[in-house]
C-alpha cells in the first residue's frame, strides 16, 4: 500500500539536509528512452558574424584579447560558450600585420579556414599558410600561434573540444614566452613526411593520439571528392563524403574529435538521416538548404551550423557544394555510445 502524498512529501524533506534524493523520482530523466537534447539546431550567417568580427578588430587588437574570437553560442547554451553539449565554435579574425600570441592548452582545437590571404599558423614548431576550405588542427598541448602576412583581414571557425574537457575539470593552459614561437622545421613539412602515400620507416606522430598532419588542404579534398563521384554512384544518405584520416593508423585525426567533408552536386538531395554525435557544419564552398529536425535552413560559403545529437539531418544543393563537419563521434565510438539511423530509401 503506497503512503500517502503528505507522509511522502514528509519523508523527502529529511533526504534534502542529508544530500541525498530519491532515484525513483527522477529516473524517467536520467534513463531515456532515446536521447534527449537542451539544444535545437541554429545557423550563424557569416555576413553577420564578419560585420560584428571587423568592428571588434577596430576596438581591440590581436595581442590584447590574446584571441579576437566571437563565440558561436547556441541559445540553449546561454552564457556556457557551447555550440552543442560538446563542442566549442566561434570564429577568429586576425588584421593584417598582427599576431595572435603564442601558447598551448590541454582542448584540442580545429581550425576551418574561411576568408582571407595571408594568414599563417604554426603549431609544434612548423608553419603553415591558411586558405579557404581548409582543415587545420592543434593538437592537444602544442604551442601555436597565428599571425597576418597579408593585406586583408582573415577569418577562420574555431572549433574545441572544451565542453568534454571541463566536464572531466582536466584543463591546463601556459602562455609563451614570446609573441611567435621558434619555428624548427620548413613549411609542409608533415605532409611531406605523412601525407603523400609515403611514411617514414619509424613513423610516430609528435602529437600522440593526433595525426602528425594539421593542414588537410582544400585544393586536395575538394578534388579527391570530385574524383571520387566520377567513379561512384552518390550514396542517397550522405552523397560523397570522405573523412580526414590519421595516416598511421587509418583512424580519425583527432582523439575527441571527428572530421569529414561532404561533397553535395547541385540539384542532389540525400535522404534523412540521424547519430548520436552532435556537430559543428560549416559550408566551404556553395549554396543550398538543409533539414534540421523540423527546421530548415538556407546555407552560402561559409555559413556556420550546430546540429545537435539525434536531430534528423539532409541536405539539398543549389549548386555544388561542399560541407565540412566536426563532430564528436570519435569520444562516443570510443565510449560505446556512438549510434545512428538511416530513413528507408525513397525512390
Amino acid at each position: 500500500m503506497s503512503a500517502s502524498p503528505e507522509i511522502m512529501k514528509e519523508y523527502y524533506s529529511r533526504l534534502t539536509p542529508e544530500n541525498m534524493a530519491p532515484l525513483w523520482e527522477v529516473l524517467h530523466t536520467l534513463v531515456t528512452r532515446e536521447p534527449v537534447t537542451k539544444a535545437g539546431p541554429f545557423q550563424w550567417k557569416f555576413d553577420d558574424v564578419r560585420r560584428l568580427l571587423l568592428e571588434a578588430g577596430g576596438l581591440l587588437t590581436a595581442d590584447e584579447a590574446e584571441r579576437r574570437v566571437l563565440i558561436l553560442e547556441n541559445p540553449a547554451y546561454a552564457g556556457q560558450s557551447k555550440a552543442t553539449n560538446t563542442l566549442f565554435a566561434g570564429v577568429q579574425l586576425i588584421m593584417p600585420g598582427e599576431t595572435a600570441p603564442a601558447h598551448r592548452h590541454t582542448a584540442s582545437a580545429v581550425r576551418f579556414f574561411l576568408e582571407g590571404k595571408g594568414a599563417i599558423t604554426a603549431v609544434g614548431g612548423e608553419p603553415t599558410e591558411m586558405n579557404p576550405g581548409d582543415f587545420v588542427i592543434t593538437p592537444s598541448w602544442a604551442w601555436h600561434d597565428h599571425r597576418n602576412d597579408g593585406d586583408e583581414p582573415c577569418f577562420w571557425l574555431d572549433g574545441l573540444d572544451l565542453p568534454m574537457m571541463n566536464f572531466y575539470e582536466a584543463g591546463f593552459a601556459e602562455p609563451h614566452n614570446d609573441s611567435r614561437q621558434m619555428l624548427s622545421r620548413p613549411e609542409h613539412d608533415s605532409t611531406a613526411r605523412f601525407g603523400e602515400g609515403l611514411l617514414p620507416m619509424q613513423a610516430e606522430s609528435p602529437y600522440g593520439l593526433t595525426t602528425p598532419i594539421f593542414n588537410y588542404t582544400f585544393k586536395r579534398t575538394r578534388a579527391a571528392l570530385v574524383t571520387a563521384a566520377a567513379g561512384q554512384e552518390m550514396d542517397s544518405h550522405t552523397a560523397m563524403t570522405l573523412r580526414y584520416a590519421n595516416p598511421l593508423d587509418g583512424g580519425w585525426t583527432m582523439p575527441t574529435m571527428s572530421a569529414w567533408m561532404m561533397y553535395v552536386p547541385k540539384g542532389f538531395t540525400t535522404q534523412p538521416m540521424r547519430s548520436t554525435d552532435s556537430m559543428i557544419v560549416a559550408v566551404a564552398e556553395g549554396s543550398g538548404s538543409m533539414k534540421l529536425g523540423d527546421e530548415s535552413f538556407d546555407f552560402v560559403h561559409k555559413d556556420t551550423h550546430a546540429v545537435p545529437g539525434w536531430y534528423w539531418r539532409s541536405f539539398t544543393a543549389k549548386e555544388d557544394s561542399f560541407i565540412f563537419f566536426v563532430t564528436d563521434r570519435v569520444a562516443q565510438e570510443k565510449l560505446g555510445f556512438y549510434r545512428e539511423e538511416k530513413s528507408p530509401i525513397v525512390a
